[in-house]
């Protein structure tokens, strides 16, 4: 009795002192938000909205088979930066990649100061012909109605290249002269890998011996009830972004007439290696993007939270598991597989001699394409499947910091304009342009000043894309700012 009573006695003690670990932890856990003041907004003229509204009347679709390219719409958006723009398009220096993508280059007086590239795309995904009638408002029409502007692009990503380019126009027009050089990139291909665009400027910089300070792209938003647990709007700046995986997966077997089946289909294979695939993904983890994720909205959450990301390399598991809950949680913290074709047969009494599927990865920082591929090869273990890669294949991003000059200068510009949001890093876990500008800058930042919220997400790449239009006034407003801010020396 008494040996229970003493281990039950350093129990006690030993709970004690884990909560009294937790909780010190917690104490410590102090904000990271900062305080800025707020600045007086620059005028804006009322027709940088017809502007954008023109910019989305024009097509630049961006079509998965090459021989739907419209070069006539490509051809339009030109003539339409050269009007539109005419200060930017004539005293900065301005090269054209592949007839459709443009690099600005801005000129500043103090040539010791590293140049600054901003970037954008202005090519967009295609519609779907069937879904047109679920569209409020035609997907090209660029209309403005209640303080909304709707259309393909609105939202990814003419937000960003026609933003910047309000801006630009609007410091020239006010003879500003910046001490920093700018780049200012806009490809016309991101939404297919930016072989044309993206790619051959990114050449071009490096053979050039150019290096920049930082790197801006599209990428986080101000989430707007996104966050659980968070009632403030979040601005999330990406400090990092998960690689980009496609493997094909084939198979043939025998096929013949379907009263007589055998005892495996190539369908029955495949169906098995994707249902494998689905059952054993890839463990997940939490990565250095999550951790400043957590290190910087941790303290602005409630109190049980709070404790739970200040001890977040006790609780890993527990913190794994609530993010495992949802998709977009569960897309933070692993390798995603997810397949998106599936092809066999063609009549409906023949079996089939032949299936193809496809799966998409998205692959964490810390995570290489070659641990994917061995993971798929090891989870299917059937010699009669042939893997191959898809067309483009890109690693995970390093990390860029959060202590320097670059993250600052965005986080001092976001709260000057929105004072009342929270700031934090975070994984894009989508793809962008920028990936292909690695070598010319150790950070890349990827944000956009745009706010969504549970409904306009939904409207990204799918139907009835719009942007509040006071959102495209403030996007104006950021980019003057930002670069004014990047004035100062780093």
């Amino acid at each position: 009795m008494r040996i229970i009573k003493k281990a039950l006695f350093l129990l006690g003690v030993a709970l004690a002192l884990l909560i009294t670990y937790l909780l010190m932890n917690a104490y410590n856990f102090k904000s990271k938000q900062i305080t800025v003041e707020a600045v007086t907004p620059v005028k804006i003229d009322k027709s940088a909205i017809q502007n954008f509204s023109k910019a989305l009347q024009i097509k630049t679709v961006s079509p998965e088979n090459t021989v739907d390219f419209d070069s006539v719409e490509f051809k339009k958006f030109n003539d339409f930066v050269s009007e539109t723009y005419p200060l930017m398009d004539s005293l900065l220096e301005k090269k054209i990649f592949n007839s459709f993508s443009h690099l600005y280059y801005w000129q500043g007086t103090d040539a010791s100061l590293k140049p600054i590239l901003m970037m954008g795309h202005l090519d967009v995904v295609p519609i779907i012909e069937k879904n047109l009638p679920e569209w409020k408002v035609a997907p090209f029409s660029g209309a403005i109605e209640n303080d909304t502007i709707w259309g393909r692009g609105a939202i990814d990503d003419k937000v960003g290249v026609i933003g910047i380019m309000e801006a630009v126009e609007l410091l020239l027009k006010q003879n500003y002269t910046p001490k920093r050089s700018y780049y200012f990139a806009f490809g016309h291909d991101e939404e297919i890998g930016g072989p044309n665009g993206a790619i051959a400027m990114a050449k071009y910089l490096k053979e050039q011996g150019v290096t920049v300070e930082f790197i801006m792209d599209e990428g986080g938003v101000i989430a707007d009830g996104l966050i659980p647990d968070i009632t403030k709007e979040v601005a999330l700046i990406g400090t990092a972004e998960k690689g980009y995986l496609t493997l094909n997966l084939a198979v043939k077997i025998e096929g013949g007439h379907s009263s007589m089946p055998g005892k495996e289909t190539d369908i029955d294979v495949m169906s098995n290696a994707i249902t494998r695939l689905k059952n054993n993904q890839l463990q997940p983890k939490i990565t250095i993007p999550l951790q400043g994720f957590m290190e910087y909205l941790g303290p602005e959450m409630p109190f049980v939270n709070k404790v739970v990301f200040a001890n977040s390399g006790l609780l890993e598991p527990l913190i794994l598991n609530l993010y495992e809950n949802s998709a977009s949680g569960n897309a933070l913290i692993r390798t995603t597989t997810s397949p998106t074709i599936f092809n066999s047969g063609i009549k409906d009494n023949i079996i089939p001699q032949r299936a193809n599927a496809t799966v998409n990865f998205r692959v964490l920082p810390e995570t290489t394409i070659d641990d994917v591929i061995t993971h798929v090869k090891t989870t299917i273990n059937d010699e009669r499947i042939t893997i191959t890669k898809g067309a483009t294949i890109t690693e995970a991003s390093s990390l860029s910091k959060t202590d320097s000059f670059g993250f600052n200068a965005l986080n001092k510009t976001i709260l000057q304009l929105f004072p009342e949001v929270l700031v934090s890093p975070n994984l894009v876990v989508g793809a962008t342009d920028s990936r292909h500008y690695k070598d010319i800058s150790d950070d890349i930042y990827r944000f956009s000043p745009i706010h969504l919220n549970d409904n306009t997400k939904k409207s990204f790449h799918g139907l009835n894309e719009r942007l509040a239009v006071a959102d495209f006034y403030d996007a104006i407003q950021f980019y003057v700012q930002l670069i004014k801010n990047t004035n100062e020396t780093s």
